[in-house]
Order: structure tokens, then C-alpha cells, then sequence
């Protein structure tokens, strides 16, 4: 049933982005950053969590670097907003503007395998606007989610994804409709980088710290044979623009236990994904308590 909390951040949310859609790209960038500004003071707990993954994660970080990289978050998200915003204005002619390719020649590989593809991500720089370009450049994918809990913001969010041709899959039961993509041998992006339960996932190591991580992506893979194409979309400062990378297929663990490899290519998996941001840790969402899941018997790390 709505309520009115429903309707006011739905009304929120359409304003914003119709505002920010109306702008001009770089306009939208800078207006998204101002209202982000406003946002990172008006939600402390947020602020908390970023403060104390960053301190549990990157702990050679100084108490200002942590400050900075939690504000840098906000303008990252920003960054995406504003890029989402501008959906309706992309197209396959145009949508070189904001973004560029690296790889692509390792997501093509892998569709020659004939087995499905897919694609490794996470809440890394702009990830809804690495799916939605590459539709309009002639691969569209299947795109797992989970629905929004305000049901008015869920529809008008799923109307931008989809402008570009991409299908939606609701991750609640998505396990015959990811099969059966692959199948076909389309591409399927799955976020996995973020807190899993202790029934759909296996704990394995990111950063130093045991997380509960989703194992589907490697039951699926090895299931299946599909190639896991690891897959980001990061901004560049100096293009001023993203660049859709892509690595080479992982070459997935197996063993002789069928639980010992999921463990081991989810292992390999989040470690692909550590990498990456490592390498652009300010633009990865630290306000997600990611070690929120502790293995049997260890008390919380978040109060």
C-alpha cells in the first residue's frame, strides 16, 4: 500500500531527474555534485558506515584521506545520477559522448564460446550506465536487480533501464530466466559486490576481512560454462566521460568437491573486484555495510 513517504520521494525523484535531464550533460554533472554535497551532511549514518569500512578496508588511510574519499563517494554517486538522468537523450549514435570502450575485444571472445556471458560488476562509478551503453551498442543484456522497496521510484527507475532495450530480471526468482539467457547465448550483469546472506552466500576474503558473498554467479558459471567477463564502468577525469572496461574471461577454479569450487571462484571472483577498487576507491558505494553477515559465533562489526 503507498504512502505518503512513497508519493514524496517519488515526486522527489522525478523532479530530479527530469531537472537534471533538462540540463546540459556537463550542467547535470555539476548540479548533481552540488545537490550530493547537500545530501553527505544530512545523512550521518551513511557517513558512518563509509568512515568505518574505509578505516576496517584501507586501514594505511589517515583520518582527513577517509573523510575526503567518503565525500568523493557522493560525487560519484552524483556523476551517476546525472548520466542517468540523460537516458532518454542517448541513442546509438550519440552515445559516444559519455562513454568509451576498453576491452571490448575480451566480451566479444567470450561470446564466441556459444555458453552465455556473464558479466562480473559492481557499484563501481557509473554501473546502470555501463549496461545501458552497451545495449546501444548493439549487445543488450539481461540485468539482474532487486526491486526498489517504494514501488512508485521502482517503475520510474526501470523506465530509464530500459529505454536502451535492456531486459530486467528480478533477482528474487531468477534462476530459470538466467539459464535460459544463457542459453541463447545472451549476457547476463550481476552486481556482487555487496552483503550477502548467510543462506545464498560463502564467506570468502575482501580486503583482509571475511564477506559473505552471493555464490550464484559461480554456481551458474560453473553449471553452465558460461564465460564470467569481468566488467566496469569508472570515470575518467581527463576524457571527462566513462570508460566501459573489460577484462579477459576468468579462467574459473575447479576441484573435485562441487562446494570447493564455488568457494574458490567466488574467491577469485571478489578478488577481481578488490582490484578494482583499489584502483578507484573513491568511486566505490563504502556506505553499503558490505561485512554486515559475520561467520556463526563472531560478534557485529557495525553497531
Amino acid at each position: 500500500m503507498l504512502s505518503m513517504r512513497h508519493l514524496l520521494e517519488y515526486a522527489a525523484g522525478f523532479v530530479t531527474l527530469k531537472a537534471l535531464g533538462w540540463l546540459p550533460r556537463p550542467a547535470a554533472h555539476r548540479m548533481a555534485i552540488l545537490l550530493a554535497r547537500g545530501l553527505y551532511w544530512i545523512t550521518p549514518k551513511f557517513r558512518r558506515v563509509a568512515e568505518q569500512n574505509l578505516r576496517m578496508a584501507l586501514p594505511d588511510l589517515t583520518a582527513r584521506e577517509r573523510k575526503v574519499m567518503g565525500r568523493d563517494v557522493y560525487q560519484s554517486l552524483a556523476r551517476l545520477l546525472a548520466e542517468c538522468a540523460h537516458f532518454p537523450a542517448l541513442n546509438a549514435q550519440n552515445v559516444q559522448r559519455a562513454v568509451f570502450y576498453e576491452g571490448l575485444e575480451n566480451y566479444q571472445t567470450a561470446l564466441t564460446r556459444n555458453r552465455g556471458v556473464l558479466f562480473l560488476t559492481a557499484h563501481l562509478g557509473a554501473w546502470e550506465l555501463g549496461a545501458f551503453a552497451h545495449a546501444w551498442r548493439g549487445y543488450p543484456l539481461h540485468i539482474l536487480f532487486r526491486p526498489l522497496d517504494n514501488p512508485l521510484l521502482d517503475r520510474l527507475v526501470n523506465s530509464y533501464r530500459l529505454l536502451s532495450g535492456n531486459k530486467l530480471i528480478d533477482k528474487r526468482n531468477s534462476a530459470r530466466e538466467v539459464l535460459s539467457a544463457l542459453a541463447r547465448n545472451e549476457t547476463v550483469g550481476i552486481l556482487a559486490d555487496q552483503n550477502a546472506s548467510l543462506e545464498e552466500g560463502v564467506f570468502v576474503n575482501f580486503f583482509g576481512i571475511p564477506a559473505c558473498t552471493t555464490a550464484g554467479i559461480a554456481r551458474i558459471a560453473l553449471h553452465t560454462g558460461a564465460a564470467v567477463v569481468p566488467a566496469f564502468c569508472v570515470w575518467d577525469s581527463e576524457q571527462r566521460r566513462f570508460r566501459i572496461v573489460f577484462d579477459k574471461p576468468l579462467e574459473l577454479p575447479t576441484t573435485g568437491e562441487k562446494e570447493e569450487s564455488v568457494r574458490a571462484a567466488t574467491q577469485q571472483m571478489t578478488s577481481v573486484i578488490e582490484r578494482y577498487i583499489r584502483r578507484y576507491p573513491e568511486q566505490w558505494l563504502w556506505i553499503h555495510r558490505r561485512w554486515k553477515t559475520r561467520p556463526p559465533g563472531e560478534p557485529p562489526l557495525y553497531s
